[in-house]
């Protein structure tokens, strides 16, 4: 798998365990949108958009297949949305001490 984008869409710093939405491109021909980032209780991790079905069970709409391509794709995305935050708060000016 050739993941050859990622855009981190939207960022959330509130209460709530949802820490950002994502995009990526694989191959340059093939984009999955709606990829959240989630701060869990050991540690952050990567969820698949998903859509409720009929009895009311959430399923992911598209997911990697092997263990091996879903630790590369959640590996890629948590180091982008690091790198996202890192960038963020380098670029956010500092008050002066007075």
């Amino acid at each position: 798998m050739n993941i050859t984008d990622i855009k981190i869409r939207k960022t959330y710093q509130d209460d709530t365990r949802l820490r950002a939405i994502v995009s990526l491109t694989i191959d340059g021909d093939f984009a999955v949108h709606n990829i959240k980032v989630i701060e869990g209780s050991q540690r952050m991790f990567v969820a698949m958009p998903s859509c409720r079905d009929e009895n009311g069970t959430f399923r992911d709409i598209c997911h990697p297949v092997t263990a091996e391509a879903r630790a590369q794709l959640e590996s890629r995305i948590l180091t982008a949305y690091t790198e996202h935050i890192e960038a963020q708060t380098d670029h956010q000016p500092h008050t002066p001490i007075q």
